[in-house]
């Protein structure tokens, strides 16, 4: 299970020996630029404890969604490479456009001590999500011994993932600091939470998150439930939604979930009121509604009453879990509950509590609003961290050597 301690990168010898290091610089990009480095930052730490131990680092990753069908200029690593090497302050070579080609075995071949290697998208291959075997043993052949730091793809069985590791048996197979970080922190908040534990459930849909509650359930003391995924719950208590986002094909298995909490030792929190407006815009006029919201109108954020009960578990709780928006954060003034969200977090950690932010939407909002530094950990993976909440398999981290 990924719970169980995987052998670590610095616990291996890496010394004139090259490592095979799958990094997740998915990154997001506007007009061939990157947005938002943070997933390049994360895997720094990996890479610089190879190169200052005297090792040389082949990295591997995938961008985007390419067709699978050859090199494509909107999805190449080149824009990463830059940034990697500038935050390094050492040259990162892209070698080709071409994972496997003559060029890349060539550079792999030739790199020295200190040398670092940053391979063409994996995903211009269609073998890379395929899972191909063969694919797996080219890529494996370039590295004495594998590092998987990619968190953020870790719930996933790509070639990268589970196929390289596999064709690696015998060769050290290991857990980067980014992926023992988030194993430790995630693993270590629902196997032996601090008490009170609160978990804070957010986001769109609550198909999403159907899993995540029903393991979590017994588990927490607290389930705090926002975001538009509450609508679906309280359709379910026969209150009325308005124009509010709710999954109609959800509504009797969302009666189910309550009930199900309700049996265990778990106390559910749902939004009491909301800021609600006619459509998700700026500067559209906005009114308070309770749990029944009029027709015509929209739950876009919690409102105060909600932000008061929830930001209270949050302050009291001694470990904290969040996954998921309160609100339409993007636009003000419906970031408002997320905001106070994050800042009674930020309170509880500042008392003592481990806080703990899933990835995806939840990160960036955090991000966004400037408080990523006053949590205990920000997840670099938003599907991957969810997976672990919900105790799913972890592909990609049960293929590593246990400690």
């Amino acid at each position: 299970m990924s719970s169980v301690a995987r052998t670590t990168i610095d616990a291996v010898e890496v010394s004139g020996r090259t490592v095979l290091v799958r990094v997740d610089f998915n990154v997001p990009m506007s007009e061939g630029e990157i947005t938002d480095d943070s997933r390049i930052r994360a895997a720094l730490p990996t890479i610089q404890s190879i190169l200052d131990r005297g090792g040389a680092c082949v990295l591997m990753s995938h961008l985007g969604r390419p067709s699978g069908s050859g090199f494509e200029p909107a999805f190449t690593l080149a824009p990463a490479a830059n940034r990697l090497a500038e935050l390094l302050g050492r040259p990162v070579n892209l070698p080709s456009r071409d994972c496997l080609d003559e060029s890349s075995v060539a550079a792999v071949d030739s790199i020295e001590a200190g040398g670092v290697i940053l391979l063409e998208n994996l995903r211009f291959h269609k073998a890379e999500k395929k899972g191909d075997a063969e694919f797996a043993a080219r890529l494996a052949s370039y590295g004495d011994l594998y590092c998987q730091d990619a968190f953020g793809a870790a719930h996933r069985a790509d070639a990268s993932m589970v196929a390289v590791p596999e064709a690696m048996e015998g060769r050290p197979r290991t857990a980067g600091r980014l992926l023992e970080a988030e194993l430790r922190y995630l693993s270590g908040a629902i196997d032996s939470p601090a008490r009170p534990f609160v978990a804070v459930l957010g986001g769109a849909k609550i198909s999403d998150k159907l899993a995540t509650i029903r393991h979590l359930a017994g588990r927490v003391d607290t389930l705090v439930v926002g975001g538009a995924m509450a609508f679906t719950l309280l359709r379910a208590m026969g209150h009325g939604t308005g124009k509010s986002l709710v999954e109609e094909s959800m509504v009797k298995e969302a009666s189910g979930i309550i009930d199900a909490v309700a049996a265990t030792s778990t106390t559910l929190l749902l939004p009491v009121d909301f800021v609600c407006a006619g459509s998700p815009a700026a500067g559209v006029k906005t009114t308070v509604s309770g749990r029944d919201i009029e027709d015509g109108q929209m739950g876009l954020d919690i409102g105060p009453g909600s932000v008061e009960v929830f930001t209270e578990a949050i302050r009291a709780a001694r470990t904290v879990v969040w996954n998921g928006p309160m609100g339409l954060f993007e636009i003000p003034p419906f970031d408002r509950g997320t905001l106070a969200v994050a800042k009674a977090m930020i309170d509880a950690t500042t008392a003592g509590a481990t806080s703990v932010v899933g990835g995806g939407d939840t990160a960036a909002a955090v991000n966004d609003l400037g408080l990523a530094t006053g949590f205990t950990h920000v997840s670099t993976g938003g599907g991957a961290s969810l997976r672990m909440l919900e105790g799913g398999p972890m592909p990609g981290v049960e293929a590593l050597d246990r400690a």
